[in-house]
């Protein structure tokens, strides 16, 4: 089994916030990373390269996308979430997701 942590209350709060469908959606895939960790892929995960990935939650209110990445000894850090409005991820939510995830990795 894995671990899931958030890199910090704010984040948390972020996904409470997600409308009802999707973070129902998003308990689903949360169950099904602590069991699987790395080797959940598409539909459900996607690496999105340097050891970042996304969690692909939906709901009847639309899409959207929760970074993470892992840790030494099966954990793993909620980094980012936001609902997505358009086709292609926005390169500043991947932005935030990626300076978070130097923040967690350092020593």
């Amino acid at each position: 089994m894995w671990t899931i942590d958030y890199y910090n209350e704010d984040v948390r709060l972020e996904i409470e916030g997600l409308p009802a469908g999707i973070r129902a959606s998003y308990a689903r895939l949360t169950e099904l990373l602590e069991e699987f960790g790395l080797e959940l892929r598409m539909p459900h995960s996607r690496a999105m390269g340097q050891g970042l990935f996304e969690l692909r939650p939906r709901g009847r209110e639309g899409i959207a996308r929760v970074f993470y990445c892992t840790k030494v000894g099966r954990r793993i850090v909620i980094l980012h979430s936001f609902v997505k409005k358009t086709d292609k991820t926005p390169k500043r939510e991947l932005d935030i997701a990626r300076a978070r995830q130097k923040e967690v990795s350092r020593p």
